[in-house]
């Protein structure tokens, strides 16, 4: 099986959020802040747009010792040399993109229910993104909150890398981390940031701030 780094923070790209900066810009300071896991995600963006944007994405974060995911673009993540593709409910199961990228590129299904997880583990994903977590108007077809007992659910169930979405941010990404998650997605609370390399920061002090009540 494909695994996710080892590392906490997993940033989505979203241009309309980033105060003016495009993603190269964003993702550069991610990378600078050691952000380890860039999933690009764009829908507003035409397949030239989005390709031109993904060449040099991957390229940086190869170079960065990052993983590049694409969001829902099988063909862009092949064409980009991309890391990983992350599919949603309405796209492609897992086993029949893993048939087109091929065994080294990681894939990640969306799940918002038991079943939805159940049928990803059954077709082969390396990894869930779970959620939404929390209420979010970043994503407009995101669905209700599945709430931290879903995530607890799903943590006690899975072996598989679990990636929480959906509204997390400083203030309760303790919480989605007490449920069992290791990997937490975001996307503004990252790309939205005056200061991205601070919100970075801010983050995992919060994270390791968790850790060490729990070890007190």
């Amino acid at each position: 099986m494909v695994k996710l780094p080892q590392t906490d923070i997993y940033a989505i790209t979203c241009e309309k959020l980033s105060r003016g900066r495009d993603n190269l810009e964003v993702v550069k300071q991610l990378l600078a802040a050691g952000v380890k896991i860039i999933q690009y995600r764009e829908k507003e963006k035409t397949k030239k747009e989005k390709y031109r944007q993904c060449l040099a994405l991957s390229k940086m974060c190869r170079e960065a010792g990052a993983l590049f995911i694409v969001n829902d673009d099988v063909d862009i993540a092949i064409l980009t040399d991309a890391g990983g593709i992350h599919v949603g409910q309405d796209d492609l199961p897992a086993d029949a993109v893993r048939k087109l990228v091929g065994p080294k590129m990681i894939i990640g299904v969306s799940a918002g229910t038991p079943q939805e997880a159940a049928d990803a583990v059954e077709h082969g994903a390396d990894y869930l993104g779970v959620g939404p977590v929390f209420g979010t108007g970043t994503k407009e077809d995101a669905g209700k909150p599945v709430g931290l007992d879903f995530l607890k659910f799903v943590a006690q169930k899975y072996r598989l890398p679990l990636v929480a979405i959906g509204g997390i941010n400083a203030d309760n990404i303790h919480l989605v981390s007490g449920a069992g998650i290791k990997y937490f997605a975001m996307i503004s609370a990252l790309v939205a940031a005056d200061d991205i390399t601070a919100a970075v920061h801010g983050l995992r002090r919060r994270l390791k701030a968790r850790e060490n009540f729990l070890t007190d």
